[in-house]
């Protein structure tokens, strides 16, 4: 089911100030910039800014799984006794993802992006 990891999203207050910040440490210009997400890059795989991520709950960032299928990888994991924690949200570009939460209270994500397909070597 998982493709490998994709995308590690970090809830930020002030997204204006965390891009800035990011976009000079990185060196790089984020591919994709929305004031609901921005996400940048890097070596194949993505950092992303969520100005409506998880802090309030004390979660810290997300790391997010890549998976062909969003559903089927949102079923799986209920089946395997996982709770819904975020619905299966679409941001548009082909960029969909969910959030479960497991039996310990960690959270998993799980994303399509095609802005980073599977390298199959």
């Amino acid at each position: 089911m998982f493709q490998g990891l994709r995308t590690v999203v970090y809830p930020v207050d002030d997204l204006a100030a965390a891009k800035a910040w990011w976009t000079r440490v990185l060196g790089i210009e984020p591919y994709f910039d929305e004031p609901f997400y921005v996400g940048y890059s890097v070596n194949g795989y993505e950092l992303a800014l969520d100005p409506h991520g998880y802090a309030e709950s004390g979660a810290g960032p997300v790391t997010y799984w890549g998976v062909d299928d969003v559903e089927a990888a949102v079923a799986t994991l209920l089946e395997a006794g996982g709770r819904e924690h975020a619905d299966v949200t679409d941001y548009g570009g082909g960029i969909r993802t969910a959030v479960v939460t497991a039996p310990d209270g960690t959270l998993i994500g799980v994303i399509e992006n095609p802005h980073f397909p599977l390298a199959i070597e």
